[in-house]
């Protein structure tokens, strides 16, 4: 009962569309501006930089929090469960209709929490695809699909494998839209204007 319940409070935590809450602040539907998307890339896109950040900040909250919760209740793999659940609700949020981000920012917050190392190594991938290509799905892509190997690189364990495998399959499928533009020409770069 108490693991259900942590899922329960993961799927909601990651619900809460960060983007979306601080566009209608700001006095507009971040849905109807940029790529419609409510992530991080988008809310920086449409809101600048503070703003960005801002929501950064909180989608990687999302996913950290569930981790720590649920590492607390009953070790790595609720830990691991609780963060998928976290991107499951970022990615289909309960609030808006089902429909979410991509799941990036949160999942850096899981990995933050379950395995710092790998978002490290990630990280540096994600920045080296995107100075090189400037697409920021695609740096995204890489770096989610380097997470399993990084696992197995750093020696961790077997339950942090398989989340990685997960959030990987998940970021990828949610990326679907990006990997067509990319495939037609037409995905956007990072500083080009849709």
């Amino acid at each position: 009962m108490k693991s259900l319940l942590i899922l329960i409070f993961a799927y909601l935590l990651g619900s809460l569309p960060t983007a979306y809450i601080v566009a209608r602040y700001k006095g507009f539907d971040i849905r109807r501006r940029g790529s419609g998307n409510i992530g991080t890339t988008n809310a920086f896109r449409t809101m600048g930089t503070g703003p960005g950040l801002l929501v950064f900040a909180v989608d990687v909250l999302k996913g950290l929090v569930p981790v720590l919760v649920g590492r607390a209740a009953g070790g790595d793999w609720l830990a691991g469960l609780a963060g998928l659940v976290a991107m499951a609700g970022h990615s289909w949020s309960v609030f808006l209709s089902f429909q979410g981000g991509r799941g990036v920012a949160t999942a850096a917050g899981v990995f933050l929490g379950l395995a710092p190392g790998v978002l490290f190594w990630a990280s540096l991938l994600w920045l080296a695809v995107l100075f090189t290509t400037r697409y920021v799905s695609l740096s995204s892509m890489a770096a989610a699909a380097s997470a399993p190997f990084l696992v197995l690189l750093l020696g961790l364990r077997w339950s942090h494998f398989f989340f990685a495998l997960a959030a990987a399959a998940l970021i990828i499928y949610r990326h679907t839209p990006n990997i067509k533009r990319l495939l037609a020409g037409t995905e956007p770069r990072i500083g080009e204007r849709r």
